[in-house]
């Protein structure tokens, strides 16, 4: 396969080249005027980051890509799906307060906010995989579905499931809806905490196999009528229904690919990842670690997988900052998130990326100054 271009840019400025100027110029060069934005509704996938957490890409970033997408002729709206976990983004509502709490407002960014699953996480659609091994019908956020672009600006960073977070873990993980979430990371089927359930009944009208069970004004789930869609989930006013989490990281990882696939084929898309405070853990966390090594770049590139893996090669050429979590692990070789992460090895979504035809980890990496 022939070799893909991935365009970075350093985080050097000059009096008349800020980071702002470099990134636009970055996209540019990346080839993103080469899609059709012409009255198109665009998608943009950031993470708005979990309330706490100071790790997040800063609304500017965003402005820079939303005004480049409105210059060209699009109507672009920022977008995530709200989490499986109990959090500051759980429901729409959480989500866009949380947002604008972290500095997103239509102000900022000159875009509105639209959150792909809807209020509780339920507005999904079900996109086939093509060539799909884990995954036949992947649950993906009916909004970001809608648009007829899609653009990724990531976060390049730690992740403690996945290795590091980067396009597809943005894609694939954070286009799920809620019920993809949860397929993605179970294997299992959805389980009730008891002392959590006030015996409402919402999940038992909202399943169609009759799988929620009641004795005692609590419930619980027939897993052999539950066909582990996960829509108890969202409709669940105390969060008392939760998901199994027993999958493995390299299913996981291969499941994220899969669900990656689904969100882009048959549409123009554009990736863009920023390796900037890349922090050890998930921007989902409600604090943020030191960052393991220095501030890297801007990359863009119209294939994913390549981009990803330009990322991880920057990183780990990287020296480590002392007195992070990095600087304690056990290292050995040049693989910074295998030393910290020992347990996932993030080659595995690569891999199964490169597998289902996403990309190819052969890339030439075009300088832009």
């Amino acid at each position: 396969m022939e070799k893909s271009k991935v365009y970075y840019t350093s985080m050097r400025t000059g009096f008349d080249n800020g980071l702002l100027d470099k990134l636009k110029r970055l996209i540019k060069k990346a080839g993103i005027e080469n899609i059709d934005f012409d009255g198109k509704y665009t998608a943009i996938k950031m993470h708005f980051g979990e309330p706490g957490n100071l790790a997040f890409l800063r609304p500017n970033y965003a402005k820079v890509v939303a005004d480049t997408v409105k210059e060209l002729g699009g109507k672009p709206f920022l977008t995530d799906c709200n989490t499986l976990y109990v959090g500051g983004r759980k429901n729409a509502l959480d989500h866009i307060e949380s947002a604008y709490v972290n500095g997103f407002s239509p102000l900022s960014t000159g875009c509105h906010i639209i959150i792909g699953d809807g209020l509780k996480g339920t507005d999904e659609v079900y996109i086939p995989v093509e060539g799909g091994e884990y995954v036949k019908e992947a649950k993906i956020g009916r909004a970001i579905m809608d648009a007829d672009v899609f653009i990724s600006l990531a976060h390049f960073k730690g992740h403690e499931a996945t290795g590091f977070g980067g396009t597809l873990k943005n894609i694939g993980m954070g286009c799920g809806s809620r019920a993809g979430k949860m397929e993605m990371h179970s294997a299992g089927k959805p389980h009730v905490e008891e002392e959590l359930c006030i015996g409402c009944h919402r999940c038992e009208k909202i399943c169609a196999h009759d799988a929620p069970q009641f004795k005692d004004k609590k419930a619980s789930i027939d897993h052999n009528k539950c066909v582990g869609c996960g829509r108890c989930i969202g409709v669940c006013p105390k969060d008392a229904i939760v998901a199994a989490s027993d999958e493995s990281n390299d299913i996981l990882n291969c499941k994220i690919a899969e669900y990656t696939k689904a969100v882009v084929d048959g549409r123009p898309a554009f990736y863009i990842n920023l390796v900037i405070d890349v922090s050890p853990y998930c921007d989902c966390h409600a604090e943020n670690d030191a960052a393991i090594v220095p501030d890297v770049g801007f990359f863009a590139s119209f294939d994913p997988v390549a981009l990803d893996i330009a990322c991880a090669d920057a990183v780990n050429a990287q020296p480590v900052i002392s007195n992070t979590c990095l600087s304690e692990a056990d290292h050995e070789g040049h693989d910074h998130f295998g030393a910290m992460f020992p347990t996932t090895d993030w080659r595995t979504c690569i891999e199964h990326s490169k597998k289902i035809g996403l990309g190819t980890d052969e890339y030439e990496l075009v300088v832009v100054k």
